[in-house]
């Protein structure tokens, strides 16, 4: 069986370390990370990795968030990558900063990313590992998402990205619904 495990997020340095990129920056945390070699290919920055005996796919976007999807169904098609064998890990306003939700297809939420994976798959039955960031005091949810985060989540947001990259590891070398199981709305960092 082979996988796809996609980090959403922004190019561009002026997005680094923004809650919209937490998507990708979670693939820096992966144990095996010293063994990714990005290639830049489909719009994107793509690895493929043997993880017991499985091909693993990585891949970020360099598309912009709004445009995802074109990194996305270009890769899965040449790599015959299975709908149900697709990790979309993303940012969840829904969820409070320091929760993590795995989930099965279902709607989209307004998400930019996940709309247009969508619209480029055709369906949206695929996977996502949902980070939460929370949603703004006030102001406005897109400038909240390409903010930086609070000096009090900046303090614990490497054991947040490394909690999560576990979580994703378990889905890679399980399955989804052990995973699911396990992180089901965890709340892994206070």
């Amino acid at each position: 069986m082979t996988k796809l495990i996609v980090g959403l997020g922004n190019p561009g340095s002026e997005y680094e370390l923004t809650r919209h990129n937490i998507g990708w920056d979670v693939m820096e945390k992966l144990s095996f990370r010293d063994r990714i070699f990005w290639k830049d290919k489909f719009k994107g920055l793509y690895a493929k990795l043997d993880i017991d005996g499985e091909d693993v796919y990585f891949l970020k976007p360099q598309t912009y968030m709004n445009l995802s999807g074109e990194s996305v169904q270009p890769l899965m098609h040449f790599f015959k990558v299975e709908l149900q064998d697709i990790l979309v890990v993303h940012d969840e306003l829904d969820l409070p900063y320091g929760t993590i939700a795995f989930k099965d297809g279902g709607g989209l939420a307004g998400h930019n990313g996940l709309k247009s994976i969508a619209a480029c798959l055709g369906n949206q039955a695929f996977k996502r590992l949902r980070m939460g960031i929370g949603r703004p005091p006030r102001g406005s949810v897109s400038n909240w998402v390409l903010s930086t985060y609070s000096d009090d989540q900046k303090i614990v947001l490497d054991q947040y990205l490394e909690e999560s990259a576990k979580a994703i590891e378990l889905f890679i070398k399980d399955d989804f619904v052990k995973a699911q199981r396990k992180y089901n709305r965890k709340k892994i960092v206070e």
